[in-house]
């Protein structure tokens, strides 16, 4: 299966997506614990259907550390024991920022406060970024039909 449009080659698509890859290069230099920010990007990308973006965020994170274990079971992060507090919380407004077209209630105030709980305003900047960023490069993936399997860590930094 091949990609419907090759941002890389159309050069209407480079003059956006400079901008985009270097909003995600500073992303990463955000105050955000490294493994919750592959866990996030990991679930908003499952939950929007990236596969691109899924193969990214598993292979990046497994490169950094994470357990094979803890990958598999981001999908089912409310059942599984394997995340702290904090990281929860950041799933839980990962969840609840990107469902919003589901005609979910979006983040509320509970959720709010259980992430500020465990991160600060810095930390929780990173996480909305993260969010609506993901989001973002979700969506141009998923239209696009950008193939997946063939990232390589470290490919986009």
């Amino acid at each position: 299966m091949g990609a419907r449009l090759d941002y890389f080659a159309d050069p209407a698509a480079g003059k956006v997506l400079k901008y985009a890859m270097a909003a995600g290069r500073e992303l990463k230099a955000l105050p955000l614990p490294a493994a919750t920010r592959e866990l996030v990007a990991l679930r908003v990308s499952q939950i929007n259907g990236c596969a691109v973006c899924i193969d990214m965020h598993t292979k990046e994170a497994a490169a950094a550390g994470e357990s094979q274990l803890r990958l598999h079971l981001v999908a089912a992060w409310r059942e599984a024991t394997v995340f702290t507090e904090a990281e929860r919380a950041a799933l839980e407004l990962a969840e609840r920022g990107t469902r919003l077209a589901d005609g979910a209630a979006g983040v509320d105030d509970a959720t709010w406060a259980a992430a500020a709980r465990h991160y600060d305003q810095a930390q929780l900047t990173a996480l909305v970024m993260l969010v609506s960023f993901m989001n973002m490069a979700n969506r141009l993936n998923a239209i696009a039909r950008q193939p997946a399997g063939d990232y390589e860590v470290g490919e986009f930094h």
